[in-house]
C-alpha cells in the first residue's frame, strides 16, 4: 500500500469513504485509530510518523469497523488537534481536517484525518521520548538508535533544497504525467506541491529534478550509477585491470533504474544449476530480485549531498557488490541488517518511487535481499560501512545451512567480510566490521573452530598472515 491508495479512498464519496480506508493495509505512511485513541498516546504516532517519511493519520476506524467520532464529543477532537502542541517537542507540523462518513450503523458521521510531513529535525514527545515509524508500528528508539537518527536528520533537508532558476517547466512533462497517473491523481503540479517537491511558487526542489529533470546531471553531476563489470574475481589495477564494461547511466532516476537493471541483467554471470522445474539450467550466479533491490535501495537511500561521488555497481565473476555515498541511514550496528530501524534518508524520493513501484521499503527490501540469497543456497549478504559510504556484497558462495544456522548474526557477517575480501588480516577484519579486535578474535575463532575458515601464516608475528574461508565452504 502507498499513499496513492489513502487518497484514493479519501476521493470517494461518503457512502464508501469508511470502509475503503478501513480496507486499507497500514504501512510506513498510513495508520488508522479508534476514537478511544488517547491525545497522548496520538502524540507518539506523530513523532513518529514526522521522524520517518511523514503519511497520514485517520481517527475513527477501530475494531475493525468505521466507528465515526461523533460519539467521542468536542473534548475529545479538541485533544487529537492540539495533540501536536501539547505533547510533542518541537511540535510537529500537521494539517488536520474532517471528513464525512457513514459508519457502521449506517449513520452520517466524521473522521479525523491527520496529514504529518517528513521533519528535518527528530521530534520527542512531552517526556523526552524518541518514536519512529517503522512499516505498520511505532517504535520506541533507544539512546543508540536516537543518536543515529539525530546523525541522519542533519542530512535529510538537502533533497528538500530549491535548486534556484530552475522551475516546474523544465520538468520532463510525460514523466510528470506517468507519475501523476501511478498516484492516481489528475493534476501534477499540485501533486508535486502535495508531496513536498515543488514549492506553492513553483520552486523545484532537489528531489524534484532527480525524479523527473531531463538532464539533473546538469545541477547535481554526481547523481547517476555507474555499473562495472570485472574479467575474474579481482578488479586489478594499472594494465591488469581487466574492465569489460564500464558505462555511467543518467538521467532521471526512473530511467537510471531502468536502465541499469537491464545491464545488470545482462552482465550477471550464469551458471548451470536445478531450476524450479526441476532441471538444470543456466541461472544467473546472484538471483535477479537480489541485486535489484540493492541497486534500488541505494539510488532511494544514498547521501546526494556528497559531491563528487556515485552509485557504483561492481560485477565480478562471483559476486556482485553495490557501493552508495552516505551511510546506512538508521542503521547503527550492521551485524544484522534485517533489524534495520528504517529511516529515510530522502523521504520525498523514496515516496515516489514506492508510487511508481521500484523496490520494497528500505527494512522490508533488506529482508527480500536475505530471503532471496537464502532461497538460493547462497552465503548471506554482506554490508560494509565507513564514514561515507555503504556497500552491499552478494557472494554466489553456496553455505552449509546447519552449520551456518549455528553462528550468530555478527559472526555470519564476519564470514561474509572474509568471503567477500577472499581473506583478511585480524587488522582488516577489525577495520572491515567496525568491531573492537577482542570481539573479533573471539569471532575468528569460533568460525576456525567450526571449520568454516582457516588461518594462513608462518609464526604468530608474520605480518603477513591472514585469515580465509576454508575450500570446502567457499
Amino acid at each position: 500500500m502507498t499513499a496513492k491508495t489513502a487518497d484514493l479512498a479519501l476521493a470517494a464519496d461518503m457512502q464508501q469513504r469508511g470502509t475503503l480506508l478501513l480496507g486499507l493495509t497500514e504501512d510506513q505512511w498510513f495508520d488508522r485509530k479508534g476514537p478511544r485513541l488517547g491525545a497522548r498516546q496520538l502524540g507518539e504516532v506523530l513523532v513518529g510518523f514526522a521522524n520517518a517519511d511523514g503519511g497520514t493519520i485517520v481517527i475513527g476506524l477501530g475494531n475493525g469497523r468505521v466507528e465515526g467520532i461523533n460519539a467521542a464529543g468536542p473534548e475529545s477532537l479538541s485533544g487529537w488537534q492540539q495533540a501536536a502542541m501539547d505533547f510533542t517537542m518541537p511540535t510537529v507540523p500537521c494539517e488536520t481536517r474532517l471528513v464525512e462518513c457513514i459508519d457502521h450503523r449506517g449513520e452520517a458521521d466524521r473522521l479525523l484525518l491527520m496529514r504529518v510531513e517528513a521533519s528535518g529535525v527528530v521530534h520527542t514527545t512531552t517526556d523526552d521520548t524518541a518514536f519512529l515509524r517503522v512499516g505498520d508500528e511505532t517504535r520506541k528508539l533507544r539512546f543508540d538508535q536516537r543518536r543515529e537518527l539525530l546523525a541522519d536528520k542533519g542530512q535529510t533537508t538537502y533533497e528538500a533544497t530549491v535548486l534556484p532558476d530552475v522551475s516546474v517547466a523544465d520538468l520532463d512533462a510525460e514523466l510528470l504525467d506517468e507519475y501523476a497517473q501511478a498516484a492516481g491523481s489528475s493534476d501534477p503540479r499540485r501533486l508535486l506541491v502535495a508531496r513536498g517537491l515543488v514549492t506553492a511558487s513553483d520552486e523545484v526542489t532537489v528531489a524534484a529534478a532527480l525524479l523527473f529533470a531531463p538532464i539533473p546531471q546538469t545541477w547535481l553531476p554526481q547523481a547517476n550509477v555507474r555499473v562495472v563489470r570485472y574479467r575474474g574475481r579481482e578488479r586489478g589495477s594499472g594494465r591488469h585491470q581487466q574492465i569489460i564494461f564500464d558505462v555511467r547511466f543518467d538521467g532521471p532516476l526512473p530511467h537510471q533504474l531502468s536502465a541499469a537493471r537491464e545491464a545488470i541483467a545482462s552482465l550477471v554471470p550464469s551458471r548451470r544449476a536445478l531450476g524450479p522445474e526441476g532441471r538444470f539450467e543456466d541461472m544467473p550466479i546472484i538471483p535477479a530480485d537480489a541485486w535489484l533491490e540493492g541497486v534500488v535501495n541505494a539510488v532511494v537511500h544514498r547521501s546526494y549531498g556528497y559531491a563528487g561521488d556515485h552509485i557504483r555497481v561492481e560485477i565480478f565473476d562471483d559476486r556482485v557488490e553495490v557501493r552508495s555515498p552516505g551511510r546506512f541511514p538508521g542503521l547503527s550496528d550492521p551485524a544484522d541488517p534485517r533489524e534495520v530501524m528504517r529511516f529515510a534518508r530522502n523521504p520525498r524520493i523514496a515516496r515516489v518511487c514506492a508510487e511508481l513501484r521500484f523496490g520494497q521499503e528500505l527494512g522490508e527490501g533488506i529482508r527480500r535481499i536475505f530471503d532471496e540469497m537464502r532461497s538460493a543456497g547462497l552465503t548471506d549478504p554482506t554490508y560494509t560501512q565507513t564514514s561515507t559510504s555503504v556497500q552491499l556484497t552478494l557472494s554466489s558462495f553456496t553455505v552449509n545451512v546447519e552449520l551456518e544456522q549455528q553462528l550468530m548474526p555478527r559472526q555470519r557477517q564476519l564470514l561474509g567480510l572474509l568471503r567477500a575480501h577472499d581473506g583478511l588480516s585480524t587488522g582488516d577484519a577489525v577495520e572491515a566490521s567496525g568491531w573492537s579486535r577482542p570481539v573479533v578474535l573471539r569471532d575468528l575463532g569460533r568460525l576456525r573452530d567450526l571449520g568454516l575458515i582457516e588461518w594462513l601464516g608462518r609464526s604468530r608475528n608474520d605480518p603477513w598472515a591472514y585469515w580465509r574461508v576454508r575450500e570446502q565452504t567457499r
